[in-house]
């Protein structure tokens, strides 16, 4: 190959392209000029990129006024043209099946929510207490979001579970970041907390609920330290370097250029930046006691709350009396007589996720996500 595109034999108005998932593996010797020098990346499309391509997908659908596409778009970060295609045809579906003239955006929030998470498993049966925990975690995530300006707004919350999850807490970005600052790094820290921190001071106890939680507040603390200088002790350095020209036959290893004493600096201001994010954490809480229990009782109601029904109860405000739908005489799980049906949701930010560790279950927790890439 290498011989065709650049030996002595005229290739004049001969293009060659090529595509790979894999750029970081492939031998340096294909990239050098002259062969594949020019590089263009495609990447999954941005939040106008989604936009569009909903708007593609949904052009010969049936929308219902309370639909925005610019919402659904915001919502799903790291979706390809492929899954949203994907998404609208699931959310027709549903329609369909209730017997509905349009498409609502309960609709495409369930639908959502069955694409990126997963189906609602409704034969899993969870004791009262297992759902109270949850709900308490899950409040966990959304008050500390709600009450540290750094954080993303918080988009809804369920503790109906689907996929690998018991429980669900979404944001919504208001814009698509691309370079995080300190502030808001320890912020999705804290809010990753959030729900070990409801756990500890309700119940004095400690579940696996936490454990994707931990495992990501962990993730991002260390890179802060190891990567993006962000360590008080250590200052603007960069610890492990990752092997250079990988390509085919050789495996992505990163190696220690740094003192065992450095490495016990680095686990230490590891272990402060998780701390303090914890610490900050109960403090919100301890602080918005009354608030974490009504928002918590009304989740625990309803199994589902939105933005808009979040800050009302924030407030003090009543919500609308509160009844189950019935479909041929029986209440299906999940489903709200407001309209609203069973929706959760991950995120590439930071998401709350609560943990299923049965034994046909691997850990997967009230999560935050990790930057942007709980």
């Amino acid at each position: 190959l290498l011989v065709e595109m650049d030996g002595f034999e005229q290739n004049a108005g001969v293009i060659i392209i090529a595509a790979t998932n894999r750029p970081d593996v492939l031998d340096p010797a294909l990239l050098r000029p002259g062969r594949f020098d020019r590089q263009v990346v495609v990447d999954r499309p941005d939040v106008k990129g989604r936009e569009g391509i909903f708007k593609v997908h949904a052009r010969n659908i049936p929308l219902d006024k309370s639909v925005s596409l610019e919402v659904l778009a915001k919502g799903t970060p790291g979706l390809s043209g492929a899954d949203i295609a994907n998404l609208v045809n699931e959310a027709a579906l549903l329609a369909a099946r209730k017997n509905q003239n349009i498409v609502t955006m309960a609709d495409f929030e369930e639908a959502k929510d069955k694409v990126m998470m997963g189906m609602e498993r409704k034969s899993l049966i969870i004791s009262e207490k297992e759902k109270k925990t949850t709900a308490y975690h899950e409040i966990g995530h959304v008050l500390v979001a709600k009450m540290i300006p750094e954080s993303d707004p918080v988009h809804k919350v369920t503790i109906i579970p689907r996929g690998r999850a018991l429980g669900v807490t979404t944001y919504l970005p208001i814009d698509e970041k691309h370079t995080y600052s300190k502030e808001y790094l320890e912020a999705m820290i804290a809010y990753a907390m959030g729900g070990r921190a409801a756990e500890k001071i309700v119940f004095n106890q400690l579940t696996t609920g936490a454990g994707n939680d931990i495992e990501r507040a962990t993730a991002l603390a260390r890179k802060m330290v190891c990567e993006w200088g962000m360590s008080e002790k250590l200052g603007p350095l960069t610890f492990g370097k990752k092997e250079e020209e990988i390509f085919l036959g050789r495996e992505i290893s990163q190696h220690r250029d740094y003192s065992e004493d450095t490495a016990i600096v680095i686990d230490e201001e590891v272990r402060t930046i998780v701390n303090r994010g914890m610490e900050r954490a109960m403090k919100v809480l301890n602080e918005n006691m009354e608030i974490l229990h009504r928002l918590s009782n009304a989740l625990l109601e309803r199994e589902i709350l939105d933005s808009d029904e979040i800050d009302k109860i924030m407030r003090n405000e009543t919500l609308p009396p509160f009844e189950k739908i019935k479909v041929n005489g029986e209440i299906p799980n999940g489903e709200l007589s407001n309209g609203e049906l069973s929706n959760n949701e991950l995120s590439n930010g930071v998401n709350g996720k609560t943990e299923n560790t049965g034994s046909d279950v691997k850990t997967d927790d009230n999560k935050s996500n990790d930057t942007k890439k709980d």
